[in-house]
């Protein structure tokens, strides 16, 4: 394995790549841009690489499927960081063209979402046709295939390109999530401001099912931060759930409720405890009564008792 690569979604100038590039160790690794989300994971799976940062989640569009999907399938990995990055596009165009002149227009499709407004009103006859990402939409671009790319402004001197316009997006504050993901080890140590991240399949389909789940974190104190359903091929009303929560794996009341949902379900998988992107330990809401590790540990002690007869 090359212990000095990180692939992620290429080609050079994606958000990908500028979220990597916030990362410190990045100023010493081999940055590899890979042609899709399963191409840069495949890297880590195979050992051509030690890492892969990938896009999972955007404030507009949700959950980026391509990546929930890959990490529920396939040979197990694991999320060791998340990077938050802010996100504005620039409309990236050949030198010279004018507003009035495009009249196709590209960049990945989840952000198509981002700036359907701004289309609608300042180009609203243009024809819209997805990428692979969005440098992707400025290389075709810039070899005359579309008139116009949404892409990041630091992508434009990549691609010999200009930014008609900066700093578009319907949605104020809009942020873009992103993973490191490596080969399966042991997590590392809590911080007090983590997250662990798990898929769900469900065992058979009733009444109530999803919330049996859900209980296993509710009754345990375990603030859930993502939820979604994918499908797992299997047919039409088989889904799995990418699962979000707050804590660790070694704390009590996370690993607990997990066990809770192996006892009930055909298969969890677990992709991760890692620290919180932009979230101090002080930062973090106080738990419920009756749910930290001295509650978990005090209760086991009482039971203990009672089967001594000693309570």
């Amino acid at each position: 394995m090359s212990a000095t690569r990180y692939t992620y979604l290429g080609p050079e100038g994606t958000f990908t790549e500028a979220a990597l590039r916030t990362l410190p160790e990045a100023a010493t690794r081999e940055l590899v841009p890979m042609v899709s989300v399963p191409a840069a994971l495949d890297a880590v799976r195979n050992g051509e690489a030690a890492a892969a940062l990938v896009p999972i989640e955007n404030s507009v569009e949700g959950g980026v499927t391509a990546t929930l999907d890959e990490l529920a399938s396939g040979q197990p990995l694991m999320i060791y960081r998340e990077v938050l990055l802010p996100i504005a596009f620039a409309l990236l165009v050949r030198p010279g063209t004018k507003l009035s002149d495009i009249k196709t227009v590209t960049g990945h499709p989840v952000a198509q979402p981002q700036v359907r407004n701004w289309l609608r009103a300042h180009l609203p006859e243009a024809v819209w046709e997805s990428a692979a990402s969005n440098a992707d939409g400025a290389r075709l671009v810039q070899e005359g295939r579309f008139d116009a790319a949404f892409a990041g402004e630091f992508a434009a001197a990549t691609y010999g390109l200009e930014a008609l316009v900066t700093e578009i997006h319907d949605a104020e504050n809009a942020e873009t999530r992103f993973v490191l993901v490596g080969r399966p080890a042991r997590p590392a140590a809590p911080t007090g401001a983590d997250k662990t991240s798990v898929v769900i399949w469900l065992g058979d389909d009733h009444p109530g099912a999803l919330l049996e789940l859900l209980q296993e974190f509710a009754v345990r104190g375990v603030n859930l931060m993502l939820i979604q359903s994918r499908p797992t091929g299997a047919g039409i009303g088989n889904y799995c759930f990418a699962v979000d929560a707050e804590g660790h794996i070694s704390d009590r009341r996370v690993g607990e409720a997990l066990m809770g949902l192996k006892r009930i379900c055909p298969k969890v998988r677990f992709l991760g405890s890692y620290p919180r992107a932009g979230v101090a330990p002080e930062d973090v809401r106080a738990l419920r009564a009756g749910t930290s590790d001295a509650d978990f540990t005090s209760a086991s002690d009482w039971l203990a008792r009672c089967q001594d007869g000693r309570a």
